[in-house]
């Protein structure tokens, strides 16, 4: 059984980008427009290229100008992404690019920002900011691509790599316990959080198109080969041997079942609620009734998280893959222009000026001597 699609479609509804200026009725773009003139410069057989041959290919389906979507990234690999694209683009500092996109989806509401980052600068030194720009449900789209590994500096172990880990840094084996991205941002209460892998064309681009449509933060947790430094960390997701009953397509209102088809065509494996949480069981063995049905629209995010750990510890043995939650809450963003409008409004009925009252600030009493 492969992975299955999302039931998002393209075209997409676009209220993930609304505010942000549309192309003129006619006007057509292809992914030669969104592709920059810059040499591409990773190794050879990286999942960087799929994931930048996925985005070019379906950012001409948004409908927007190149002039208002941005691409801010960090350090790493995967942060060279800005390089590539033929839109605006920041290549940031380490960890800081949820920061920096925070502000700029708040100051520009006629902009579409992406955060593109990685293992180790998203949940080493940027871990504060990404679980904050999660909880606050900033109006950004972040890729976080999972290779497991530094591989910018050249082979340490990251926050996603499993224990016994042996690289340059931990030549007896990590004694870290890895970070699950997805449960990470669950726990934050994001209100888009999927997962996808680099060589699914199909499904990659079908959870970045729905991630596009979100308003609010939406994270894509997407699993990449390193060919250089960790090469082979995904086997057990990808070889035609293993990836029966090692991915777990996620499919909103479908049951969750997987494993090689039966006679029915649907996988001989299934999900099934327990007392903890949730288990791995043959559906043969369990009444249909029982086999959970997908719900990635539950205002509860605890049946997700419990979805998300049956990928623990940093092992691929059962991975689930696709949109684990998609809800809707009001946008930090949205809310603070809200706040200013208010706040302006208010200034123009009594007669002042924003300059005025800044003007009240600095000449207020609430003043201090330095000496």
């Amino acid at each position: 059984m492969t992975a299955q699609s999302t039931s998002q479609a393209l075209p997409f509804p676009t209220h993930g980008t609304a505010g942000v200026p549309t192309l003129a009725e006619g006007e057509k773009q292809t992914g030669k427009d969104f592709t920059s003139d810059q040499e591409v410069r990773w190794c050879p057989g990286c999942g960087d290229y799929a994931v930048l041959k996925a985005v070019q290919s379906f950012l001409p389906d948004l409908g927007l100008r190149r002039e208002n979507i941005v691409f801010v990234s960090g350090i790493g690999c995967s942060s060279r992404f800005p390089y590539y694209l033929d839109t605006y683009g920041m290549h940031s500092i380490h960890g800081r690019a949820p920061a920096i996109a925070t502000g700029l989806a708040t100051a520009r509401e006629d902009l579409s920002v992406w955060v593109v980052t990685g293992d180790g600068d998203a949940l080493s030194i940027g871990g504060n900011h990404l679980i904050h720009a999660l909880r606050r449900n900033v109006n950004i789209k972040i890729l976080l691509f999972n290779n497991r590994i530094y591989g910018l500096t050249k082979g340490q172990y990251s926050p996603t790599s499993e224990p016994g880990k042996v690289t340059k840094s931990t030549p007896m084996g990590s004694l870290d316990h890895p970070f699950n991205p997805v449960s990470l941002a669950l726990g934050a209460e994001g209100t888009f959080v999927a997962r996808t892998i680099d060589s699914d064309r199909k499904h990659l681009t079908s959870v970045l198109a729905a991630a596009a449509a979100h308003r609010g933060t939406a994270l894509v947790e997407i699993y990449q080969n390193c060919p250089i430094f960790n090469d082979g960390a995904f086997d057990a997701i990808k070889d035609n041997d293993t990836k029966h009953d090692a991915l777990i397509p996620l499919v909103h209102g479908e049951q969750i079942r997987f494993g090689a088809p039966g006679e029915d065509g649907l996988g001989t494996k299934a999900v099934v609620r327990d007392d903890h949480g949730v288990r791995v069981v043959e559906a043969a063995d369990v009444d249909d009734a029982q086999i959970l049905v997908h719900d990635e629209k539950a205002d509860d995010p605890d049946l997700a998280f419990a979805l998300s750990r049956l990928t623990s510890a940093g092992y691929l043995h059962q991975t689930p893959i696709g949109i684990f939650r998609n809800v809707d809450r009001a946008t930090y963003d949205d809310q603070a222009r809200a706040q200013v409008n208010t706040a302006v409004a208010a200034q123009t009925d009594a007669g002042t000026t924003p300059t005025d009252a800044l003007t009240g600030l600095l000449h207020g009493t609430d003043t201090w001597t330095v000496v």
